[in-house]
């Protein structure tokens, strides 16, 4: 049973790359005309909606294709996983597996394109507040968006998706995000007894302690999980940047 919950959570893990994007709609909170009521609408419509697609698509991916089929097909040959299945059960029907090809790459630039949108208004606001040279900062006189780090970000990331492996840059990915959501939850937990008198427009229920203690934990356990590589990888990554920020800054 132990090992069988310790797969289900290591494949928890794996995936999790698939809620990144939802954290993407916070960083436009300054674009937007009614943050404190639009935003939350935002993401928690989104993560509802997108996790009864994620559940109905995985139960009828599991109902269409055996595991131990999927497996022994992963083994010779690479393919998307729904239109395998498709092939599985209809192999006829290659107008449905095209689609859902299509739909496929589609969903993917959609989800990179939101990527691409929310970290050039991190590096922005970290300029802003005197973390990162100015030039972050600056915002294009014509579109009124940080143009400087948009190109940036998407030169960096194409150079990174040319040579690097898809798997070991989820991983990653994965990593990198958990901690980030770590440092999020604590730092709430922080800043509500160090200003307890701040404004604060966004309200949560048991949102001094309970809810983001209970997410730090939460994401500290799906890190544990992750293989052994990605921990390494991320601890190169994390010593990089404190390097380039302590350099910076001193």
């Amino acid at each position: 049973m132990l090992q069988r919950w310790g797969g289900t959570l290591a494949g928890a893990a794996v995936v999790f790359f698939a809620y990144i994007g939802f954290d993407a709609v916070s960083t436009v909170a300054e674009e937007t005309k009614n943050p404190a009521r639009d935003l939350p609408i935002g993401i928690i419509a989104s993560l509802v909606i997108c996790t009864v697609f994620y559940v109905v698509v995985a139960a009828v991916f599991t109902g269409a294709m055996p595991y131990g089929e999927l497996v022994k097909r992963l083994a010779t040959e690479q393919a998307e996983p729904l239109t395998m299945a498709l092939n599985h059960v209809a192999p006829q029907a290659r107008w449905a597996s095209a689609v859902v090809a299509f739909g496929s790459v589609v969903a993917h630039t959609a989800v990179l394109l939101v990527f691409q949108l929310g970290q050039p208004r991190i590096f922005f606001s970290m300029a802003r507040d005197g973390l990162l040279p100015p030039v972050f900062a600056k915002v294009h006189p014509k579109f009124k968006t940080p143009h400087v780090t948009t190109i940036m970000t998407g030169v960096i990331v194409g150079g990174f998706a040319a040579v690097m492996s898809i798997d070991e840059m989820v991983d990653l990915t994965n990593i990198g995000t958990l901690f980030a959501f770590v440092l999020v939850c604590v730092g709430i937990i922080i800043l509500r007894y160090k200003e307890p008198d701040r404004h604060r427009p966004f309200k949560v229920p048991f949102g001094a302690w309970p809810v983001p203690l209970l997410g730090a934990v939460s994401c500290i356990f799906l890190m544990y999980y992750l293989p052994p590589t990605s921990w390494w990888r991320f601890v190169a990554w994390l010593l990089l940047g404190l390097a380039v920020y302590l350099s910076y800054s001193y």
